[in-house]
């Protein structure tokens, strides 16, 4: 019983550090305050392209430019916005514009579904930090939990999957063209950072769970054998049954010393 309250503890801890990492990759472009305001998926040369700065990042809600001491100067705050440099919603024109991201729709779309799986991955992995608590005293709670956090753990893969896909070839394509690009180490290290820490809190619940019921058949395998009093079960039934030898062998005897009379 005591293993499974430490289970559910380092799970606990483990949630709690994938919500704190899933905002550290959510709120920047939205919050320019350190360190929010360095964190970025990608951040490419466009000096070339029209209207466009001359070093853009690509946040969940924005694309940035990046002022002398290096950090995000963001514009307005539009959520879910995508990666996709030849429409309107970021530069909108091509001239500039890698080969790649024209006449295709699949930045957009990845980046698009990229935002909204972590919004549910945080939204289970709240809920599971709250169920979680019962993990700490029930088997019912633990595997509860386990479930909540695996839920939070698919759409959180997914989430670093279609970040990984987009972003890292968007920057393929703008070194391709010439443009010096990379993508944001801190945003890709927290997305499957969470990811990970995700994935640990769900074993750990359900070896939690599955330790509250082993600890629960081996008391029983441990008492079961016993009586009210704490006897043995077999070592009653022995003495009983020589008791009954016993009474039987006397009766036999009585009967013959009666007759022989």
């Amino acid at each position: 019983m005591a293993g499974r309250p430490l289970f559910a503890f380092l799970s606990l801890f483990l949630i709690a550090g994938a919500i704190v990492l899933i905002f550290f990759t959510l709120l920047p472009g939205a919050v320019d305050q350190s360190p929010l305001d360095q964190i970025f998926f990608l951040q490419a040369d466009t000096s070339g392209i029209p209207g466009a700065p001359a070093l853009s990042r690509w946040t969940f809600w924005n694309i940035c430019s990046v002022n002398p001491g290096s950090k995000n100067v963001c514009p307005g705050v539009h959520p879910a916005f995508p990666l996709d440099p030849p429409s309107g919603r970021n530069f909108g024109t091509t001239k500039d514009i890698p080969q790649g991201f024209l006449g295709t729709r699949k930045f957009f779309y990845e980046t698009r579904f990229m935002f909204a799986f972590v919004l549910i991955s945080l939204f289970f992995s709240v809920f599971s930090l709250f169920f979680g608590i019962f993990a700490l005293c029930s088997r019912i709670g633990s595997f509860l939990s386990s479930g909540l956090c695996f839920i939070a753990l698919f759409f959180q893969t997914a989430t670093a999957a279609l970040m990984t896909a987009a972003y890292v070839q968007g920057r393929n394509y703008f070194r391709a063209n010439n443009q010096t690009a990379s993508v944001g180490t801190k945003a890709f290290g927290f997305i499957w950072g969470a990811m990970g820490a995700l994935l640990l809190a769900t074993i750990l619940f359900c070896i939690g769970g599955a330790t509250g019921r082993k600890d629960k058949s081996t008391y029983s395998s441990r008492t079961n054998g016993r009586s009210f009093f704490g006897r043995n079960k077999s070592t009653t039934n022995r003495n009983r049954g020589s008791f009954i030898d016993n009474e039987t062998t006397l009766k036999r005897q009585s009967s013959y010393t009666r007759h022989a009379v």
